[in-house]
């Protein structure tokens, strides 16, 4: 891999600047996103309405320049609303395609879970593959594509459950949470004259992302590494408390994602530390536990810790 220059990382610096002044008290969660970013991975944000979803989707799109759409979802809408559809021009005795939202960098579906479930897979060839098949002919995406999704997990009135198949193509899922205290009052005063978003500079253009993304895949990873991902994937599919574990897309996704934490960390390689942070965000939408497991009170989480105990940690010694 060539040595990333100093001005790669002054660039992911600026852009964390710049999300964390719209969404205060969220460093980690603003780094979880520029590492899926980076990996070009599909997020799925869950959490209560207010905390600051949207406000951090607007601004990431805000600060790279990119084309960005926003689906409001609901059960009135249809797939074409998505995808685009086909339209007959009398005058051309022709059909022409009429893109749909979808057709941006970065799409921002909107309590994705209202949506019924025959739209919500008019996503899956567009998350997956990068194009839509619309009337049989198959449309590209622009590139970088990053589907950013929100749902509240908290009104499952006039919802629909994402289905497992839709689920493991989000390389990852975390919630923003409520703000502490004293983040809460700064939030009073930061918007006083104002929503920061409106002060919002531009940081990078969609071509500079781009090229981030070709970087990150050249970060090394040791082959006890890899082993030590596997490893953990293996483990979730014959732990006794679990139904449905980590799928072989799940792995490539934790690896993927590791090489861009990695190299928001300033390092060209990654390390089982890297791979420990962010198997929870990776995998842990992707499992299912029994039943059984889960009226004695098991978690994902802490069939992920117990996960960890049993997967031996590859270390290097130092002659």
């Amino acid at each position: 891999m060539d040595a990333p220059g100093m001005e790669d990382f002054t660039l992911l610096k600026q852009l964390k600047t710049n999300l964390e002044s719209c969404i205060l008290g969220k460093q980690a969660e603003v780094e979880l996103l520029l590492t899926a970013v980076l990996a070009g991975g599909h997020v799925l944000l869950e959490d209560v309405p207010g905390t600051g979803k949207t406000v951090l989707i607007k601004a990431l799109a805000k600060s790279v320049q990119g084309q960005f759409r926003r689906i409001q979802c609901n059960p009135d809408l249809l797939p074409t609303d998505i995808t685009g559809v086909a339209i007959y021009h009398p005058k051309e005795e022709t059909f022409m395609f009429r893109p749909g939202p979808v057709m941006t960098n970065i799409l921002l579906a909107d309590e994705i879970n209202r949506a019924t479930t025959k739209t919500q897979s008019a996503l899956l060839e567009a998350m997956e593959e990068h194009s839509v098949t619309v009337d049989g002919d198959c449309h590209a995406l622009p590139e970088p594509f990053i589907l950013l999704a929100t749902q509240n997990p908290i009104d499952f009135e006039g919802t629909y459950v994402l289905p497992e198949a839709q689920l493991d193509r989000f390389m990852m899922k975390f919630s923003l949470g409520y703000p502490d205290h004293e983040t809460e009052k700064k939030m009073l005063f930061s918007q006083a004259s104002g929503h920061p978003l409106d002060r919002l500079e531009p940081i990078a253009d969609v071509r500079r992302i781009t090229d981030l993304q070709q970087k990150v895949r050249q970060v090394h990873v040791d082959d006890a590494v890899a082993d030590y991902v596997v490893s953990i994937a293996r483990k979730t599919r014959e732990h006794s408390s679990v139904f449905l574990g980590a799928s072989p897309r799940a792995t490539i996704a934790l690896l993927q994602a590791s090489k861009a934490f990695a190299y928001i960390r300033e390092r060209e390689y990654v390390i089982p530390d890297d791979i420990k942070f962010l198997t929870p965000y990776v995998f842990g939408h992707r499992m299912i536990l029994h039943s059984e497991a889960r009226i004695e009170g098991m978690t994902v989480e802490s069939v992920l810790q117990s996960i960890f105990q049993q997967v031996r940690v590859p270390v290097r010694l130092e002659k």
